[in-house]
């Protein structure tokens, strides 16, 4: 085998490697993404509802017109925040599903 047939090889080789390393930290850091963006919406439910029960807490010696009204914008609010909190959740998996895309890893199950 002449040497320059073995330097070819041998960059080849070096490529795929690299590509590998790439590869490998690119889906590292989507995943990491994706869990964050999970950590934080459910950072953001937990807190919805901690403040839906402090309100009620906070309501439950009102009057039963006040305390329905407060309800309703409790609800409204734990509503939207989980709707916040999805979102940003999907977005992030579509951002890694990208990613694997991009790289030709997307594994269908």
């Amino acid at each position: 085998m002449s040497q320059q047939a073995f330097n070819a090889g041998q960059s080849k080789g070096q490529a795929r490697e690299k590509a590998e390393q790439w590869t490998e930290s690119a889906k590292q850091t989507a995943q990491s993404a994706c869990d964050k963006t999970a950590e934080v919406a459910q950072s953001a439910h937990d807190k919805a509802i901690d403040a839906t029960h402090s309100a009620q807490n906070k309501s439950a010696d009102k009057s039963h017109p006040t305390r329905e009204s407060t309800q309703h914008g409790q609800e409204q609010t734990a509503g939207f925040l989980g709707q916040t909190g999805e979102s940003v959740k999907n977005m992030a998996q579509g951002a890694l599903d990208g990613v694997k895309n991009s790289l030709g890893m997307n594994e269908k199950k």
